[in-house]
């Protein structure tokens, strides 16, 4: 543990001209005494740290020294290429990783370079989650990732509707989409020939890696997966149609109020507009009770034809809005 942190503390001296006792505290979260420490063994171990007096004092490394200690293990390299997603860092375990790598990237560059890291973070930030929702990580993901970063095998209980299942899983991958975590993974006992499946890590109950690793599958290729599985996940929920009017107002809008490729479909279908300037489209939805409470949100600028019950629903609105504001 001291070892780590007394490597870690040179790295930082080396990427910056020089650090307070209380910014090295805080980077390496001990005590300012801790540091003080830290920095008399270093030196006493043939390290030239030097610490100045005052206001403007601090540590620093004398004479241009440079540490050969930069070289990335596997596990840093693979979290520095996630760096970008902090959140996601975070919630698999791996905040530490991609921090040391960073460091060590750092201090392995030209001095005029090693504020890069700061400068970038200073210009995009990925916030994943969807707003007006709070993200809720799940307790299992740091066991899923780590089975992932393996290639260990899982035996896992996940539930499915109102039942619980057992699966011996092979964990290919992980996805964040909206704040939400998805795996991507094939069935063990189906080694060689079974089909991949996506599974949510907030249903998962239980997992456990056991000791045997599996070879992966050199073909399988995670976003080209999960981009066509998102695609078919998206047009298998649209099993019912509805036939609505739209205003021209109603055509700009119908995107931002129900699936958007749906959207985009439908108004391709489309005809002409009729004499009032309305367009009737044919519109995929996931259901009827789906439907209402998204059209909703067009008011005025749409006229729900068909079906029926659906109509039915719209004009029941209707008539409760004119009374509340028939006055």
């Amino acid at each position: 543990m001291r070892a780590a942190r007394l490597i870690k503390m040179v790295l930082l001296l080396q990427s910056r001209p020089a650090m307070t006792a209380a910014e090295l505290a805080r980077e390496l979260e001990v005590s300012e005494r801790t540091v003080t420490r830290d920095a008399q063994a270093l030196s006493e171990a043939g390290v030239p740290v030097y610490a100045e007096r005052g206001r403007a004092g601090g540590y620093r490394l004398i004479g241009g020294y440079r540490t050969r200690l930069t070289g990335l293990a596997r596990g840093e390299a693979e979290a520095l290429f996630l760096s970008g997603v902090p959140g996601a860092l975070r919630e698999m375990g791996l905040e530490d990783a991609a921090s040391a790598a960073r460091l060590k990237v750092s201090a392995a560059l030209l001095p005029s370079l090693r504020d890069a890291s700061r400068t970038a973070a200073q210009r995009f930030h990925l916030d994943a989650p969807s707003w007006f929702r709070e993200p809720e990580t799940p307790e299992l993901l740091p066991a899923v990732a780590d089975a992932v970063w393996d290639d260990r095998r899982v035996a896992a209980r996940y539930r499915r509707g109102e039942e619980e299942v057992v699966r011996e899983l092979e964990p290919y991958g992980l996805v964040l989409k909206a704040g939400v975590w998805y795996l991507c993974a094939r069935a063990a006992r189906a080694a060689g020939g079974g089909s991949f499946r996506v599974y949510r890590i907030d249903r998962f109950t239980a997992v456990e890696a056991g000791g045997e690793r599996f070879e992966r599958d050199g073909d399988f290729d995670l976003p080209a997966f999960w981009a066509e599985r998102a695609e078919e996940f998206a047009r298998s929920i649209l099993r019912a149609e509805v036939v609505v009017r739209l205003s021209a107002d109603g055509v700009r809008r119908l995107p931002h109020v129900v699936d958007a490729p749906a959207a985009r479909e439908a108004l391709e279908a489309a005809g002409a507009p009729d004499a009032e300037g309305w367009v009737t489209v044919t519109l995929p939805v996931e259901s009827e009770e789906v439907a209402h409470e998204q059209l909703r949100g067009l008011g005025p600028e749409v006229e729900v034809l068909a079906p029926a019950a659906l109509r039915g629903r719209f004009a029941r609105d209707a008539g409760r809005l004119a009374g509340l504001y028939g006055g």
